[in-house]
């Protein structure tokens, strides 16, 4: 096992972690956004307010991304898995 062996797995797994919770994390932007442009016309400082909308807005959006979500983790332990026979090498 060579380093850059190591570099390159390390590398597709923090791709592949950023790739699957990107579309949660920019939906919670988005949505946290709009509410403090609301907050901010509005002047109504509640904090607890965007709590609900965002908790709601992931939620949606874990599920309508969740096929795409398993298939890109999926595919990144199927080459995982089958790059194992050539770790000991």
């Amino acid at each position: 096992m060579t380093p850059e062996f190591v570099i390159n797995i390390g590398r597709q797994a923090i791709e592949t972690a950023l790739t699957v919770a990107a579309p949660m994390l920019l939906a919670a932007l988005l949505i946290g956004l709009v509410i403090s442009i609301f907050q901010a016309a509005t002047q109504i400082n509640e904090q607890t307010m965007t709590f609900i909308p965002k908790i709601v807005g992931v939620f949606v959006t874990l599920l309508v991304f969740a096929p795409w979500m398993l298939q890109k983790v999926t595919f990144f332990l199927t080459m995982i898995f089958d790059q194992l026979p050539t770790v000991g090498r």
